[in-house]
């Protein structure tokens, strides 16, 4: 017998809770696997700490009861997709051939892989990603684009590799531009995500490169979530869509940051 299944349920469920604190999701089947517990169990504990209001329950797993939901990368594509695609081609036309880039995960960074894929004059062009979903699309431009994966522990919602190892490769690079996705762009809180393993990252392929561009749709304009990436005066240009407010752009604006219309 080893020793997770020796621990009592509310200190499993404390446990538990720790590593929500660290992943920002945790799925049944890996509370099942890292605790030797059965499906049902985990599911109950689950329950539990529902109860407890801790925790939400989301599909196959839960997250924190504070934080705000964060879909798995194909939920959010179908989500203002053509948005995400006029982002996507506005920013694959600031790059140039020769150039090196972080792209990082996210259904955005989808979209900028795809439109780097159908931009053929490119050539000699270097991305590192730590998305998993992204490396997969810029695939089919190999070898006009090379394509370097940073590593570490995978994150199942976004595809995503993160600490450990993830940062130690992006510090041991540098790139031209950072295009980076988020979940929030504030005037006074700045550039924030979700998940604070993703921002950690996003941190990180900050401090390695000389420009950094902030993908973000109109959604994502005057929203603030938990993990902080960078402050507006870090951050060169952010790309939006259309659809997103005039007043909210001016705020951004009078704030300092170079927005762009796709």
């Amino acid at each position: 017998m080893t020793d997770a299944e020796t621990l009592p349920a509310e200190l499993r469920r404390v446990r538990i809770r720790e590593r929500l604190e660290q992943r920002g999701y945790i799925r049944v089947a890996d509370i099942a696997r890292d605790f030797a517990v059965s499906g049902v169990t985990a599911r109950g504990d689950l329950d539990a700490l529902v109860e407890s209001g801790s925790v939400r329950r989301v599909h196959g797993g839960a997250v924190s009861a504070g934080a705000v939901p964060e879909s798995p990368v194909e939920e959010s594509e179908r989500s203002e997709a053509e948005s995400k695609r006029a982002i996507g081609r506005r920013v694959a036309a600031m790059i140039d051939s020769g150039q090196s880039v972080f792209l990082d995960v996210g259904s955005t960074a989808l979209a900028v892989a795809r439109a780097l894929v159908e931009r053929a004059d490119l050539r000699d062009v270097v991305v590192i990603t730590n998305g998993l979903s992204t490396a997969l699309a810029l695939e089919a431009a190999v070898p006009r684009l090379s394509v370097i994966v940073t590593g570490g522990a995978l994150r199942p919602l976004q595809h995503s590799l993160v600490n450990p190892m993830a940062q130690q490769i992006i510090g041991s690079v540098h790139a031209d531009l950072a295009v980076l996705g988020c979940n929030g762009v504030d005037a006074t809180a700045g550039v924030t995500n979700v998940n604070l393993p993703e921002a950690e990252i996003k941190r990180a392929m900050i401090a390695a490169s000389d420009r950094v561009v902030i993908t973000a749709d109109a959604s994502k304009l005057g929203r603030v979530t938990v993990g902080h990436v960078a402050d507006l005066a870090d951050v060169d240009t952010i790309v939006t869509d259309a659809a997103a407010e005039t007043a909210a752009i001016e705020e951004l604006r009078r704030a300092g940051a170079a927005v762009l219309l796709a």
